[in-house]
């Protein structure tokens, strides 16, 4: 009997389609933490999964990596998405990854910020664009943030402790 929620198919493929995060539960971590500790390092041997009726099949070694790596972020109580290289993103989908209205989305790509293309009417991204832009996005921050700390501990605005 498993013992994590069944979720319909119908269900599993809305949520890969919204690219919806998964994070384990606190009462799972610890499972996940000896997991973690049994995948280690690559096997010198072929890996095997066994399925819930005992069946045996060889892991591959890229899916035993990506298993290795997805233990490795849940078991320390974070989110985790895949998503597949290539995949292109609707506006919407762009816009909730980025944390920011479609909107606001529309007025970056009119302003050439993301490279996007057309597919009729509707605007198509692709999910490498849109983490690079966050990635460039979020290390301006930090750089303007820590600029902003610098000129405000020179003008005296916090306390010596």
């Amino acid at each position: 009997m498993p013992t994590h929620a069944v979720i319909p198919t119908a269900a599993l493929d809305e949520q890969i389609r919204r690219m919806t995060p998964v994070v384990a539960r606190p009462a799972e971590r610890a499972k996940l933490i000896e997991l973690a500790k049994v995948l280690g390092p690559a096997p010198s041997g072929p890996a095997r999964l066994v399925g819930p009726d005992g069946v045996e099949v060889a892991l591959p070694e890229p899916v035993y990596h990506l298993l290795e790596r997805i233990v490795e972020v849940l078991s320390r109580g974070l989110a985790i998405t895949l998503v597949p290289v290539g995949k292109l993103l609707t506006t919407q989908q762009a816009a909730d990854l980025l944390n920011v209205s479609r909107q606001y989305l529309v007025r970056l790509l009119d302003a050439n910020e993301i490279p996007h293309s057309k597919v009729g009417t509707h605007r198509r991204l692709k999910i490498e664009d849109v983490l690079a832009f966050k990635m460039r996005r979020d290390t301006d921050r930090r750089n303007k943030l820590a600029e902003l700390t610098r000129l405000t501990e020179e003008a005296g605005g916090y306390d010596e402790p």
